[in-house]
């Protein structure tokens, strides 16, 4: 994966007269990286979006896409995006292919070629004849994606891209979205309120809270791995005793009862010694595994438990 940012942000800010909806916001987003945006209602990430696509002004601060300013090079930074804000508007009494030649008759250099390559690539090729008003929810988002990609952007901006969709248009959607990413390379930045969606799609995310950004790291990052976890649920038939006991055990921080064992706050090093103990006390133990916080956890924890939208 490149280190050349498709995307920069620096120290964007937008203000509706004297209220700021973005404050100073900077970061970066690579080639072939699928970036999430996430936040509390009211956060500002509709409004990142619309100014990324030159579709409200900027008050302050600089963004560039492909290394174009959108301030001042409009059509170079633009030409490189593919945007789907709200939901994908298509003509649904036309087939999905006539809605893209309709489409296609606005940009130039779309060829019949590269048509049929769009709808390949989103996997349409044994619908794309029908109408628009037969298409699924997740086929119309994939027909939107593909007229989103017709002039080969290097920049795929979708704005709650899963909203009206099944849990299989949402998984049909997502592996859609890193098969392109692997296989074209092209960088997506997409917003969702379904935490849980973009834990399995992205590689990093970005919070935001009243217009600030609150923290970005990559997904595992945040949610830790097996490795980084520091909390475990021992399956065992603990005794107050046990419970005493491991809780005076160096390197140990909490011991919490929960139902059919204990959540145990301690180093990974520790576990074996945990295991011998209990087992050497005659207790049965049933399984002993990480607990691993989920996005959602962290994105509470992180914004005081406003709730992502």
């Amino acid at each position: 994966m490149s280190n050349t940012p498709v995307v920069s942000l620096r120290n964007v800010t937008k203000k509706v007269g004297k209220t700021t909806i973005i404050d100073n916001l900077t970061f970066d987003v690579p080639k072939g990286e699928i970036f999430g945006f996430l936040g509390p209602n009211g956060a500002g990430k509709t409004t990142t979006i619309r100014m990324m696509v030159g579709l409200m002004s900027i008050t302050k601060g600089e963004i560039f896409i492909q290394g174009h300013n959108i301030k001042n090079e409009f059509e170079q930074a633009i030409r490189h995006v593919g945007a789907i804000v709200e939901n994908p508007e298509m003509y649904k009494f036309l087939s999905g292919y006539r809605n893209l030649v309709h489409y296609a008759r606005m940009v130039p250099g779309v060829t019949k070629e590269r048509i049929d390559e769009v709808v390949k690539l989103v996997k349409l090729e044994d619908r794309i004849h029908d109408k628009v008003k037969k298409y699924s929810l997740g086929m119309r988002q994939r027909l939107g994606v593909a007229q989103a990609m017709l002039h080969n952007p290097s920049l795929l901006i979708l704005d709650e891209p899963t909203n009206g969709l099944d849990p299989a248009g949402i998984r049909e959607l997502r592996d859609y979205l890193r098969y392109l990413t692997r296989t074209e390379g092209i960088t997506v930045i997409v917003s969702s309120h379904l935490l849980s969606e973009m834990e399995l799609m992205c590689d990093r995310v970005a919070i935001l809270q009243k217009g600030r950004l609150v923290d970005i790291k990559p997904i595992h990052e945040f949610i830790g791995s097996d490795e980084q976890s520091k909390s475990y649920l021992i399956e065992a038939d603990f005794t107050d005793a046990a419970v005493e006991a491991i809780k005076q055990m160096e390197g140990v921080k909490e011991v919490k009862r929960v139902e059919g064992g204990a959540e145990i706050v301690t180093g990974r090093e520790r576990i074996p010694r945990i295991l011998s103990y209990l087992m050497g006390s005659g207790i049965d133990v049933y399984g002993a595994h990480p607990i691993k916080v989920s996005l959602e956890d962290r994105f509470l924890e992180m914004t005081g438990g406003e709730q992502v939208g």
